[in-house]
């Protein structure tokens, strides 16, 4: 579903991607993991076309990204994407039901029994029930990333990001959500890429996981892989220490 080739990205003079290769299947859960400043945010933003490469390209289910221009990167994010950022990102201003509604009512012409429909699915898919009328402040950590879980998947995209999806979040809420991310990526069966430093959320939740060190992946493999690997990057990230090269 996603091939990165060779990608580069320099930003304020400091080179903050290096040459990232790496493939994302179709129906799995790819977590990208490594410390805070490692580039993931970054490469995110490459996947999504919010940046540019330097060097090198990125591949969607096909279509080679390198030169669509801003209208067809944005047809490309209706038509595949979905993306659940760091806090959960709420409009503090809508209520539940307009959060999640908003892509519908904005950019397809269902109708209001239509879109209650898929509201009512989607919450029901997070684990949500009547709330469709409380506002984002009344809301726990939990449940606003829940509610931006459900607003994520409302479209139906091929391509689910998540940006740092526990973050900030105490460790019962964070198992929460980490179970509830790996049971919505079962039942839709969608791609899932996940960008954390948790390493439970990693671990956990994806098929592969991909170590992201000093711009360039060092190490990608199975968790359990990941877990045996001898590389001296991910040995010190698991045991949570800094790498001393």
């Amino acid at each position: 579903m996603i091939e990165i080739v060779g990608l580069e990205k320099t930003i304020d003079g400091q080179q903050v991607l290096k040459g990232i290769n790496l493939t994302m299947d179709t129906g799995e859960t790819t977590a990208i993991i490594g410390s805070s400043g490692a580039g993931k945010s970054v490469l995110l933003k490459h996947i999504i076309g919010l940046l540019k490469p330097d060097k090198g390209r990125v591949i969607i289910d096909g279509i080679d990204t390198t030169n669509l221009n801003a209208r067809k990167w944005m047809e490309l994010r209706k038509e595949k994407f979905g993306m659940l950022f760091q806090d959960g990102a709420l409009f503090d201003s809508m209520n539940v039901y307009e959060n999640v509604s908003f892509f519908l009512v904005q950019h397809t012409k269902l109708s209001r029994k239509e879109i209650d429909e898929k509201v009512q699915e989607k919450l029901q898919i997070v684990g949500l029930e009547d709330v469709e009328a409380k506002m984002p402040s009344d809301l726990s950590g939990g449940m606003k990333r829940r509610v931006a879980l459900a607003r994520a998947i409302i479209a139906d995209p091929q391509i689910l990001l998540f940006d740092e999806p526990t973050v900030g979040l105490d460790p019962i809420i964070c198992a929460s959500i980490i179970e509830l991310i790996k049971r919505t990526q079962e039942r839709l069966g969608i791609t899932f890429v996940l960008v954390t430093h948790n390493i439970l959320a990693g671990f956990s939740i994806a098929q592969k996981v991909a170590m992201l060190y000093d711009g360039k992946i060092v190490a990608s493999g199975t968790s359990d892989e990941m877990r045996d690997s001898g590389n001296p990057v991910v040995q010190a990230f698991l045991k949570g220490v800094v790498f001393a090269s």
